[in-house]
């Protein structure tokens, strides 16, 4: 069955970077069919960017919607799309996620600049926050190079995607969402699986030797496993690609990418302590912060559209 996407959602803070959502939203929206929300949220915490607040509140709230909603007419332009304006007040997560539920969306794009480090604790990302959020797959866009989107003349490019197999419920919804987008645009479907070097709290656990010293039985399960991932009639439209790394997964994944020309990672979303996530980051969030394409992020709890 394939996940068909047919009401998407982009959002934008109007900044050069996140407006590249839109054209990214506008070519998936013609390619599924699908109606286009091209929402902005007004963050009134930082008002300063929209001038003096204080003397007229509701009134200045009025005219930044309506001056949000001509930014947004603008940049939609002439484009040949069913799309429909999302403006509202509040914190963009949360206004982001009750969106989807309202109009029952099934894909969001967002963009981020990968922020790493004092600034990312500090301030919090509302990436990593919708994808925890959200009961839909979350499309991050990150390159500052609008080429390396996968954008044509003509719409999306996607001859490879690669999916990061964990073999969790996370991961397997995961897959199916890359094989879908394999099949919809005839793109070559990378599995990979990343062994993990063991860590100081597993030493007592049965652990695999390093990568190579694996035996040989052990190095072939692994691959006829992702190998059994692939129903027989994929093989009709596109050639499955296998791959056993070890590492770390983010840095495997993230160097399998760049050696492979990868077009789109998709990968599972696993829920995390907020200790846990605010300093160590889950292995999807930092992909996202470091991968030279867009990475779809999917969770084991988002509503499935299929046809």
């Amino acid at each position: 069955m394939r996940v068909q996407f047919n009401h998407v959602l982009c959002a934008t803070s109007f900044s050069d970077f996140s407006n590249r959502t839109i054209r990214y939203g506008v070519a998936l929206a013609r390619e599924f069919g699908a109606r286009l929300y091209v929402c902005h949220v007004i963050d009134l915490s930082s008002v300063a960017i929209y001038g003096e607040f204080q003397l007229d509140p509701v009134g200045q709230q009025n005219r930044i919607m309506e001056d949000a909603g001509e930014q947004l007419e603008a940049l939609i332009g002439d484009q040949q799309v069913q799309w429909e304006a999302l403006i509202s007040v509040g914190n963009p997560a949360d206004e982001i996620a009750r969106a989807v539920e309202e109009k029952s969306i099934d894909l969001v794009i967002t963009a981020t600049r990968g922020r790493t480090g004092l600034k990312r604790l500090v301030l919090g990302s509302v990436t990593e926050r919708l994808m925890r959020m959200l009961t839909c797959p979350l499309l991050v866009l990150r390159s500052p190079d609008p080429d390396l989107f996968g954008m044509t003349e003509a719409g999306i490019k996607l001859d490879k995607i690669l999916v990061g197999c964990d073999f969790s419920p996370d991961s397997s919804v995961a897959f199916e969402h890359g094989l879908s987008l394999a099949q919809e645009f005839e793109a070559e479907l990378h599995l990979a699986h990343v062994i993990e070097p063991p860590v100081q709290s597993d030493f007592v656990k049965q652990q695999p030797p390093p990568n190579e010293d694996l035996p040989e039985d052990y190095h072939s399960s692994l691959i006829q496993k992702l190998r059994d991932m692939v129903p027989e009639e994929a093989g009709n439209w596109c050639t499955p690609q296998t791959a056993l790394l070890q590492g770390h997964p983010y840095e495997e994944l993230v160097r399998y990418a760049q050696s492979n020309h990868i077009d789109m990672i998709v990968m599972g979303v696993r829920g995390h302590r907020l200790v846990k996530t605010l300093f160590l980051g889950s292995t999807t969030d930092r992909v996202i912060r470091r991968a030279p394409c867009p990475v779809l992020s999917v969770s084991s709890k988002v509503h499935k559209t299929r046809i």
